[in-house]
C-alpha cells in the first residue's frame, strides 16, 4: 500500500461522511481513518492520472490467484453491480481509492482478507 494516499476534496470529504454514518466495519474504519490522516488532498485537475478515483476503471491483479480483475467506479447513485458499475464507497471501492498503479493492497473484505496490486487506472467523464 502506499505510503500517503491522493484524494481530491470531494472523495476525502465523501468518506469522512461515509465513516460518520458507521457504514464500514470496525478494521475497514481503522484502515481509512489511518489513511485519511496522511492522505494528501488534490483538485481533480491536479490529481495525477494513475490515482483511483470516482468515473475510473481500474484493473487489478489478485496476487495469490494472479488473475486480473476490472471494476468501473461511479459516484454512489450511480452503482449498478449488474453493469458493473461500482460505488467509489463499495468495498473494492473503499480499498483502492487514492493509491496508484503500482500499489499493493492488503484489504479485509468479508471472505478474508486479500492481497491485490492495481494495474491499471484509465479516467472517463
Amino acid at each position: 500500500m502506499s505510503e500517503n494516499i491522493v484524494l481530491t476534496t470531494g472523495v476525502y470529504d465523501l468518506i469522512k461522511d461515509h465513516l460518520r454514518r458507521k457504514r464500514t466495519t470496525q478494521e475497514e474504519e481503522q484502515i481509512l481513518l489511518d489513511q485519511l490522516k496522511t492522505a494528501k488532498q488534490v483538485l481533480r485537475k491536479e490529481l495525477p492520472e494513475d490515482v483511483v478515483t470516482v468515473n475510473c476503471e481500474i484493473k487489478i491483479k489478485n496476487i495469490s490467484t494472479n488473475e486480473e480483475e476490472k471494476y468501473l467506479f461511479v459516484q454512489t447513485d450511480r452503482q449498478k453491480i449488474k453493469k458493473g458499475k461500482y460505488s467509489i464507497l463499495s468495498p473494492i471501492g473503499l480499498a483502492t481509492v487514492g493509491n496508484k498503479v503500482g500499489d499493493v493492497i492488503n484489504w479485509p473484505f468479508e471472505g478474508g482478507e486479500k492481497q491485490f496490486e492495481i494495474v491499471g487506472v484509465e479516467r472517463f467523464n
